[in-house]
């Protein structure tokens, strides 16, 4: 199994963190809940290989008690990075005073809703059409995604700490 570490964003990460979210979510911010979200600004958590490459990166906000997961990617799926990030960021939502954590993703991103069900968040909602809306502030968010299905709903999926 490839060993990885996990550390903070640092400012000089800026360089690589904007082509990577352009290159992984098609421009340098993202939409969610109609609110606009520019990941190089926000606080995360970045996975290093042992030779120092970058394999992945999330970013989240904390906001009245609750801590938003705004991006999740991962270079080497399969290897427990994806998991080890939001582990990560559930510790850090804890001390911070977090009662749940909470993202959403689209309704094609099938993958997205088995990770995180397998690690214990719930379906809470399902926002319709918000990707439809989305389209008006980015017109990059392609109209078929996964599977052929298209994209039109944002499911909310959270973790509520006991």
């Amino acid at each position: 199994m490839e060993i990885f570490n996990l550390r903070d964003i640092v400012a000089k990460d800026q360089e690589w963190i904007r082509p990577w979210i352009i290159f992984q979510w098609g421009a340098e911010y993202v939409i969610a809940h109609d609110t606009k979200y520019v990941p190089v600004d926000l606080p995360g958590v970045v996975a290093v290989d042992t030779n120092g490459e970058n394999i992945g990166l999330i970013t989240y906000q904390i906001m009245d008690q609750e801590c938003e997961l705004i991006t999740l990617n991962s270079l080497r799926e399969g290897i427990g990075v994806g998991t080890a990030l939001i582990e990560a960021v559930k510790h850090r939502a804890i001390q911070e005073g977090c009662k749940r954590i909470w993202l959403v993703t689209t309704n094609d991103n099938l993958n997205a809703v088995r990770f995180y069900q397998k690690r214990g968040f719930h379906l809470v909602r399902i926002h319709r059409n918000s990707v439809t809306r989305a389209r008006k502030q980015k017109p990059e968010i392609p109209e078929i995604g996964d599977f052929g299905i298209p994209i039109r709903d944002e499911i909310e999926l959270e973790f509520v700490f006991d």
